[in-house]
């Protein structure tokens, strides 16, 4: 089988579908392997890289044309749908609700399209949606601390806190995925987290143990900012 990993062009997307050693996996297996060139360059994989572990350089217009099997990370955009061929099957980012567009395209292209969010275990569970779940709910946090700072809006505020300084208190709307990892990052930085809804293995915990409910941990972050003031007119 001949697979291809194109060059992502949707604005900001740096990733690519295939690291080296998939494609050394797929060629050890007999497989033929195109790969865009440039293709893995902003997740830090040189062309170099990829002709090593057995693949081959092509040109976009080639690689659609010669792949059978086409791997990417997010949908076709509107440039990339005339290149698909009748029968060709694209295994990528697909969460076609939102582009009606996309889908009467495919159609017309006859594509098997496989999305990776639509993927199941036997058990229902989700194994390539998942990773970004965890990846989005980490970020969540970064990109909020990130904005925190007094210097990009926010109240000056360091989650960690510093002896004499209180935490930061992060509160989570959302228990899935998502919400933990969300909550795990937070915690690791050193903040009070709170989910809601929480969920019964996590409700009972403290808020600077792993994780509390909504309420309590409401009232403890209050009960700490009066505490604060009333030390602060003391001295």
């Amino acid at each position: 089988m001949v697979v291809g990993v194109p060059k992502e062009i949707k604005v900001g997307e740096q990733r690519i579908a295939l690291t080296p050693a998939g494609a050394r996996a797929f060629s050890d297996a007999g497989h033929r392997i195109l790969v865009e060139a440039g293709a893995g360059a902003g997740s830090g994989f040189r062309d170099e890289e990829f002709a090593a572990a057995g693949a081959e350089l092509a040109g976009v217009a080639e690689l659609w044309r010669q792949a059978e099997l086409v791997l990417k990370v997010k949908e076709p955009l509107a440039e990339e749908v005339p290149r698909i061929r009748d029968g060709q099957t694209l295994f990528t980012y697909l969460h076609l609700a939102a582009v009606p567009d996309l889908v009467r395209g495919l159609i017309a292209r006859n594509a098997i399209a496989i999305a990776y969010e639509t993927v199941e275990r036997a058990d229902g569970s989700l194994p390539l949606l998942t990773p970004m779940s965890e990846v989005a709910g980490r970020l969540a946090v970064q990109e909020g601390a990130h904005y925190l700072g007094r210097a990009y809006g926010g109240r000056g505020i360091l989650l960690s806190g510093v002896p004499g300084v209180p935490h930061g208190n992060v509160a989570i709307l959302g228990s899935g995925t998502v919400g933990l990892n969300a909550a795990k990052s937070a915690l690791g930085l050193g903040a009070a987290s709170s989910r809601w809804p929480p969920t019964p293995s996590t409700s009972s915990r403290s808020s600077r143990g792993p994780i509390s409910s909504w309420a309590p941990c409401w009232w403890r972050a209050r009960a700490r900012r009066a505490s604060s003031r009333k030390s602060s007119s003391a001295a």
